[in-house]
This record gives structure tokens, sequence and C-alpha cells, in this order.
């Protein structure tokens, strides 16, 4: 289902990604997911094959590709069965870290992490009681020295177990001090190696799906004051770029698993024989199929040209909301549409079926829910008084 019109460029990374992924069948997938194991095979080979380094400049050691190319390989990670929430972070996060580090911790950190010698796959946003309402979080750094003393909780912090490196968010300033409300937030790069067991604990929660979810706690863990990216209190605004390219390149995978489901489901459509007849003769077989394939061709064009503007330098908050919400639209009604046309075998373990249809559900809530999404168009492009 490649865009013939897709330039040389990036057929070849498609093609690449293929291959690479080719000698992870769907039955590595399963045994993983059976036991919630870390596809560490799997993510070593995207990060020796550069993949994972699309994003960190060649001065660095990486690819210096655009976030389209890295939608690219993203994208064709979900086609082909596989999982690529299980590195898809240290492409996204790696934003932050580009534009606001230092020149110093980009020296320090951003080889190491194209070479593989360090994994940045943590995300520390999200907290309890907060949930998307990052304004509202609670966790503290406060700086004592040349130290930040660190206090608090995060949730849905995936990979943390496996991942080297943390990208932080805390208050800095408490929320009654802040000069407005999106001020007093900073971002802390965290050596999670270092603080295991110093003042941060890793708990994991066990969720439908093997995402490798935790639960991370700070109690009073002391990180040095070069930890600290860009400027203290800006934190914010500092992670809105990096927010818009993990929804975009979120969006890309979610069409990979709609072409993934497509493909799967024409394919049994065409042999399973029914009455004498292959199923995929009848309508109420086909439409669904066709309608799918539809509705992820047009959220697809919405995805390319997200990460273009992306890439041109403009801000592509609503065009990167409005592609994941889109794309993981269309990706669930993919995965629903072919459980419906495998019928009982759609459960069974050895098509991977159920496995996508399960991976599938996660993105019309995370990173960001489909209404929190509709409040942001209906506020900031539709002009309609805010609503929370």
């Amino acid at each position: 289902m490649m865009d013939t019109r897709e330039t040389e460029d990036l057929a070849a990374i498609r093609a690449a990604v293929r291959s690479l992924c080719a000698n992870f069948p769907g039955e590595y997938w399963r045994a993983k997911d059976a036991v919630r194991a870390y596809p560490a095979e799997f993510v070593d080979a995207l990060t020796r094959a550069g993949f994972l380094a699309a994003l960190i400049p060649a001065e660095h050691g990486g690819s210096g590709l655009s976030l389209e190319a890295a939608c690219v390989i993203m994208e064709e990670i979900q086609a082909c069965g596989c999982n690529g929430s299980s590195a898809h972070a240290q492409m996204y996060i790696m934003n932050t870290l580009l534009r606001y580090g230092s020149p110093e911790q980009k020296a320090h950190y951003l080889p190491r992490i194209a070479s593989g010698e360090l994994r940045l796959q943590a995300f520390g946003v999200s907290e309890p009681t907060s949930g998307t309402d990052t304004l509202s979080l609670k966790t503290r750094a406060v700086r004592k020295g040349d130290s930040y003393i660190v206090s608090g909780q995060k949730i849905w912090t995936s990979r943390a177990e496996h991942s080297d490196l943390m990208l932080l968010l805390a208050r800095t300033t408490p929320r009654e001090e802040a000069s407005s409300r999106t001020e007093g937030l900073s971002i802390f790069l965290v050596d999670m190696r270092a603080a295991l067991g110093k003042g941060m604990t890793i708990k994991p929660i066990r969720t439908m799906m093997n995402h490798s979810s935790c639960e991370v706690f700070f109690d009073d863990l002391e990180i040095p004051a070069s930890s600290l990216v860009g400027e203290e209190g800006k934190g914010f605004r500092y992670i809105l770029s990096g927010m818009n390219a993990e929804r975009i390149l979120i969006a890309a995978e979610c069409i990979g698993d709609a072409k993934w489901f497509i493909e799967k489901a024409t394919g049994y459509a065409r042999e399973r024989q029914v009455f004498g007849r292959p199923i995929g003769q009848n309508q109420g077989v086909q439409f669904p199929i066709a309608r799918a394939y539809a509705q992820m061709r047009a959220a697809e064009l919405m995805v390319h040209h997200a990460a273009r503007v992306y890439d041109e330098g403009g801000n592509p908050g609503a065009e990167a909301n409005m592609a994941k919400l889109l794309a993981s639209e269309a990706s669930w009604a993919a995965a629903d549409m072919c459980v419906q046309t495998f019928g009982g075998f759609g459960f069974a373990e050895e098509y991977d079926v159920e496995r996508k249809f399960r991976e599938a559900r996660l993105y019309t809530v995370a990173p960001i829910s489909t209404n929190l999404i509709l409040s942001y168009l209906a506020e900031h492009v539709l002009g309609l008084p805010r609503s929370y």
C-alpha cells in the first residue's frame, strides 16, 4: 500500500525497515506478549540499523532525517505487524533535547544515544491526579546548591525499566507563585541508572497490551543542576513542540496498524470459503474493508501534511492533533473490521489479530484523548470558548 508518489529516499527507508522487521515475525511478538516482556532484540536491531537515531543530526552520530522520514520508519514497523511502542519515545523525546539542550548536553548524550550505548525511552509527564492536565502536575524539583531535590510520582511512564535516561517534567515554582499558568515547570534529563534505588523507585503496571507501563516514585531524589534542560520554569513550552512530534509519529504508527489490519482482512477474505465461495465476494464483507481503506488513506494525507508543516518550521499544533485524531480512529475502525472479518479466528492468538487489536485500542486514549483534541480544535482553530 505504498504511495507510488513517494520519493526514492523514503521508499528506500521503507524497504529497509520492512527487511529488518521480517526477522521479527508474529511468533516473536506473541512470545513477548504472553509474558509481557520487553522486545530488547528488536529495539537493539533498530538501533544498530540507525533507525532510532533518525532525528539526531549527523554531527552527533545520527542520520539527520526529517520528521516525515521518521514517520515512514514508524509506520512501516507497524505495517509489518511489529510493535513500535517499544522504541518510539526515543524519536519524539529527542526533539526537546535537540532544540533546547545545551551544547554540552548534546555533545555528551546524543552520540551515545545514537550508538545505542544509552537509551532515552522514558518520558515522565503524566501523574495520577492530573492525567492530561499537565499544568496541574505536583512533582516538585527544588534547587539546593548545585543540585535539585525531586519529590513526587509519575504514572504511565512507559519503558522506564528499560531506559537509561528519562526526560522529566517537574514543577520548580509553586503554581500559586508562578507568573502565569504555563510558567514554573522545568525539564530535566535524569540519569536513571544513578537514580534507581537512591530516591527513585519503578513499579510496573500490567495492562491489556505489552506496553511496559510503569509508575515512578521520587523520594527526595538528588540530581545535578546540570540535568536542567534549557531555562528553569520554561519546560511547558519546551515540551509542546515535542508533543506535536509525538502526535505526528504516533499517528504514522496508527496508519501502519490500519494498513496491517486491511491487508490481513483482505487476504483472509479472499481465501476463506463459506457456503462454497470466498467470503470476500460478499458485499457485507467487502464494504467494511473498503471503507476502512478509504478512512486510512484520508488520515494518511493529514499525517504527511502535518509532518511537512513541522519539517518546514511551522507550528503544526492543529495539524498534529488532527493527524492523531484521524489516524487513531482509522486504525481502530480497521482493527474492529479485521476482527469482524476473521470472525472467531480473530480471537485466536496465532493470527495476531487479537494482539494488534489490543495494541491499536490505546491510541484513541493516549498520548492525548480524542476529547481533548476536539477541545483544542474547538478553542484554538474554531474560536469557541474554552471548555476547561
